[in-house]
């Protein structure tokens, strides 16, 4: 048998299944035209419903024009690439030194099969273009819409290279010119180069509420969430959509500008910088293995080797399907790359309060958006889509346990990849999704659902914690359950209630009102012990590091002692000088410990501030440098004077300064304490440049066991301080704005008696 050589011949049918079959839907495809005119470093796409009624519903010409102003293509391109499916052009651009445009975009095609989109939107092509510096421009003719969808004639199958392009070269330029053009309702001159596609007749139906879904869709179609990042509300984009600050999309219906959803988008932004319970900003940092991000102004850190990671069920699974056990996760390795994240989370409980509070409509329209993913800023579809669940969240809610990760819908967000950095996670042919193969994928999924997971434990749970904390508080505070008591009585007087139950009623109110009063006695007779045992606490770490080198050094010489070594007078010598100076720091601290359990012997006596802050500030002393935190001390005036107790001082100073270096520890540089000591005013401004107080909790932080901190803290520094200083007729406040020094937590303590 002869051997010989056969040649792929693709049949024409190739461009349904490039085109019609393979895009999704027309939002796709309009991404796919759109991402070409970013490559080609356009600044603005124009895209034009022409003969389409106010209800888009398509006339006998309708047309949908996509109009740029890119550096358009020049005569060789289009014949050797543009017409060749599959061109590797962008491709081998971006595997060589070409990753970039000349304006410096990260090119976004690759595939050289985006074009083939068009056949999604209609049938019949003709494409204008006009290269940079060229006084003439280049038509390309498609008319497919005579021929059978499969392309198929007479019963025969048609090949692809059957099908016949009109192409010429029009000198001059007819079509793109530099002239005025409407761009958002302004009038802008045009730069003579891009490219104009006419597509027709419109495939499908269109309609209203379809060309909104396809405006909001490509409004998406770069970060939402790129200006809140940098602090800029994208003003004066004049509803268009902002694809970045050089590129933008408008939608026209003929001569009418529509601008689309810029409310929302607008509505949005207020939510999610306003209205959230909090926002994440960070990285996964694949090298170091560790997520590094920011929540409420804190930075922190998160191994995966992390307890709080590995004992949750998502990650040990994942961890299995490597072969590891939870003990071993320090040796995982994976192959996603690093990745950048941004997510915004919401309560849509209905006890809510204040700013968090959401009403239906806000409700509404944060359902709308999910986890976004990008690739260099740019969309992967359909990641973010409300009925997408690509990180299998939903499932996992309905399979494993629901409490096991906040909603889908009450977390926004986005998760920015790169070429550069994740070259495993590929997007399909479809443009729709990453090749879900290999391990790359099912890192990224893992790593994106533990740290979903990890927020949903911790953060949000804490705050719930905090929400139910203040709700008892109220009770509490507002006396609540004994009105409540009374109108019992009152209502089963009146309701002629049988004598027998009035009276137990009444014997449960009385009974009530004085086990209320026995405890609330004891609560007040405890606080003192109470405020005693947290400020020796937060002295105590130094302490023990002391008394461990004492102990340390004193088995040393036990030993040397017991050995027939001869002993050395000058290493004994230097020995015992690091033990005495050891005893000499441990007996200075507890000296001003001391001070602190003879507060009820104590009388009342004129104490210089200043002295009491230096005490602390040195007892604080190696915490403060551990953690790189400056402390500074300011005067104003004559020396600040409290009649009081030294325990009083101390007790105050030993929570403040406690709770500023709880918060500073995670805080970005620069992480400072001043207090300003203002002898005139007889006030003490102590100031952290931590995150500050949350809004929410001001109503709450001199409150009993209400605490910020969750289940780090207890919810009685503060509380202690303001109780304690009322006693001596002095005050502990929130520092107004006039009277804030930095711009974290600001309190103000007045040494200044009240009138009554």
């Amino acid at each position: 048998m002869t051997a010989k050589s056969l040649k792929f011949k693709p049949y024409a049918r190739l461009l349904t299944m490039l085109g019609d079959q393979l895009i999704r839907n027309e939002q796709v495809a309009l991404a796919e035209l759109i991402k070409n005119s970013y490559d080609a470093d356009a600044t603005w796409v124009k895209v034009t419903f022409e003969d389409f009624d106010e209800n888009f519903r398509a006339g006998p010409n309708a047309m949908i024009v996509v109009e740029d102003d890119g550096h358009g293509m020049a005569a060789d391109v289009i014949e050797n690439h543009w017409v060749n499916p599959a061109t590797p052009m962008k491709l081998m651009g971006k595997k060589g030194e070409k990753r970039r445009t000349e304006s410096g975009r990260i090119i976004q095609g690759e595939k050289g099969i985006g074009r083939f989109a068009l056949l999604k939107l209609g049938r019949d092509i003709r494409m204008v273009t006009r290269p940079a510096r060229s006084s003439s421009e280049n038509v390309l003719e498609l008319k497919l819409a005579g021929f059978d969808e499969d392309f198929i004639e007479g019963n025969q199958p048609m090949f692809l290279d059957e099908l016949e392009l009109q192409f010429e070269v029009v000198s001059p330029a007819a079509t793109i010119l530099e002239e005025e053009i409407d761009l958002g309702g302004r009038k802008k001159m045009r730069r003579p180069q891009g490219t104009r596609i006419e597509i027709s007749p419109p495939v499908g139906m269109w309609t209203r509420f379809k060309i909104e879904k396809v405006f909001e869709d490509l409004s998406r179609l770069q970060s939402s969430f790129a200006g809140l990042e940098n602090g800029d509300d994208a003003e004066g984009t004049g509803g268009s959509v902002p694809i970045d600050k050089d590129f933008s999309v408008f939608i026209y219906r003929g001569e009418t500008y529509e601008p689309l959803g810029s409310d929302l988008r607008d509505r949005l932004d207020v939510l999610l910088k306003e209205h959230s319970v909090f926002e994440i900003q960070g990285r996964y940092n694949e090298e170091a293995t560790t997520f590094e991000f920011e929540i409420d102004g804190r930075l922190e850190q998160l191994q995966l080797a992390d307890s709080d990671l590995t004992g949750l069920a998502v990650f040990r699974e994942y961890l299995g399907r490597r072969g590891l056990k939870p003990a071993e996760a320090q040796n995982l390795r994976t192959e996603c790359g690093s990745f950048d994240f941004s997510f915004y989370v919401f309560d849509f409980s209905n006890d809510a309060k204040g700013k968090l509070q959401l009403d239906k409509s806000d409700k509404d329209l944060i359902k709308g958006h999910r986890i976004y993913l990008y690739r260099d800023g740019i969309r992967v579809y359909p990641y973010g889509d409300p009925d997408d669940d690509w990180l299998l969240i939903d499932v996992r809610r309905g399979t494993v346990r629901a409490s096991e990760f906040l909603s889908n819908d009450q977390v926004v967000g986005f998760v920015n990849i790169s070429q550069s950095e994740n070259h495993n996670l590929r997007d399909k042919t479809s443009r729709e999704g990453l090749v879900d193969t290999g391990q790359a994928v099912d890192d990224f999924r893992a790593l994106l659902q533990t740290f979903l997971a990890w927020v949903r434990k911790r953060p949000y749970s804490l705050y719930k914690q905090r929400t139910k904390q203040s709700q008892d508080v109220d009770v509490f505070r507002t006396g609540k359950v004994p009105s409540l008591m009374e109108e019992v009585v009152a209502a089963a007087a009146a309701a002629n209630v049988p004598l027998s139950v009035r009276e137990k009623i009444s014997e449960a109110n009385q009974q009530y009102k004085a086990e209320r009063r026995y405890l609330v006695q004891r609560a007040e007779n405890t606080e003192h012990l109470a405020g005693v045992g947290l400020s020796v606490e937060a002295a105590s770490h130094d302490l023990m590091l002391a008394m461990q080198r004492v102990m340390a050094a004193i088995d040393k010489l036990i030993a040397h002692s017991e050995s027939d070594a001869k002993i050395d007078k000058e290493a004994l010598s230097a020995e015992l000088l690091a033990m005495r100076g050891l005893l000499s720091f441990v007996q200075s601290q507890m000296t001003d410990m001391q001070l602190l359990f003879r507060s009820t012997k104590q009388r009342r006596k004129d104490i210089r501030v200043v002295d009491l802050v230096e005490k602390v500030a040195k007892i604080f002393k190696s915490l403060m440098e551990r953690n790189a935190i400056e402390v500074r001390v300011e005067t104003i005036g004559s020396p600040l004077v409290a009649k009081t107790t030294d325990a009083v001082l101390l007790q105050l100073l030993l929570n403040l300064f406690d709770n500023a270096a709880y918060w500073l520890q995670g805080a970005p540089q620069p992480r400072e304490i001043e207090i300003l000591l203002d002898g005139n005013a007889g006030t003490m401004t102590f100031a952290d440049s931590g995150p500050g107080f949350r809004e929410e909790d001001l109503p709450y932080l001199f409150e009993p066991f209400f605490s910020g901190k969750g289940e780090d803290g207890r919810g009685l520094g503060l509380y202690i301080a303001r109780q304690l200083l009322e006693r001596h007729e002095y005050s502990i406040d929130i520092a107004s704005k006039d009277q804030r020094v930095l711009k974290g937590a600001n309190l103000v303590v007045s040494f200044v008696k009240e009138q009554a």
